[in-house]
């Protein structure tokens, strides 16, 4: 049985990386994953937080700010500033996208500076989470490029691609890369992020009011490492 926008089981949604899309930073992208579309821009800051100054760590660091514009949902989304703080799930989510990209680069390659990573979603419809963490990949590989054409540093300091996709059961099935409609009705959902080397970098998953067996669970690890390869792929032609 077709799902309700005519994908196979294991089909990826429609994807783009549109470069360039931030003049102003070292590095930016706007990827496209159907009907998801998240601005990730790349800047580089000369230092680093001062918790690394005072327990003497060496090298870099990388950190990431997520937000979603307030038109970016069917109803408008207050900006957290009007709120008075941000919200947990934003929270969350930017110290996941941190998260995986620290895997990424070597951070004493990258010397002593902060990259930032800020991935900023025009509309959502599901998968936002990890449509961030693949497009801002592909934003910090080209700030590292933009790094070494600088001679700011002598070799780039990207060591690896990682990239992040949704799964979930879906009328008692596994499928790959959920938007809003299927999301929402999913009995489970997982987050699988893995690198260009097939290692795991985090599998969040939890049951929606339902629960999951060990196979299914093997199921959906397995359908997104699927996914995540493919995005690679993606990843890696874009950049060329």
């Amino acid at each position: 049985m077709p799902r309700h926008d005519g994908r196979a089981d294991d089909q990826l949604r429609p994807l783009t990386f549109t470069p360039g899309i931030a003049p102003h930073a070292l590095g930016s992208v706007l990827i496209a994953c159907g009907n998801t579309r998240v601005i990730c821009a790349a800047s580089v800051e000369e230092g680093v937080p001062r918790w690394m100054k005072e327990q003497g760590v060496t090298g870099g660091w990388i950190t990431a700010e997520y937000s979603m514009l307030p038109y970016s949902t069917l109803g408008r989304k207050p900006r957290d500033i009007a709120k008075g703080k941000q919200d947990g799930r934003g929270v969350e989510i930017q110290r996941l996208i941190g998260r995986a990209l620290r895997t990424t680069i070597d951070l004493e390659l990258l010397g002593p500076r902060t990259l930032w990573i800020d991935c900023d979603v025009l509309q959502a419809d599901g998968g936002t989470r990890t449509a961030s963490i693949t497009g801002g990949c592909v934003a910090a590989a080209v700030a590292c490029q933009a790094l070494v054409a600088a001679g700011k540093v002598a070799r780039s300091p990207l060591a690896r691609m990682v990239a992040a996709v949704s799964v979930g059961m879906v009328g008692g099935r596994p499928v790959l890369d959920l938007d809003y409609i299927e999301d929402k009705d999913a009995a489970v959902d997982f987050n699988v992020v893995l690198t260009d080397e097939g290692r795991f970098v985090e599998v969040q998953g939890a049951g929606e009011e339902s629960t999951f067996s060990q196979d299914e669970f093997q199921a959906l690890v397995a359908l997104g490492s699927r996914g995540v390869e493919q995005l690679i792929q993606r990843q890696q032609a874009a950049l060329v």
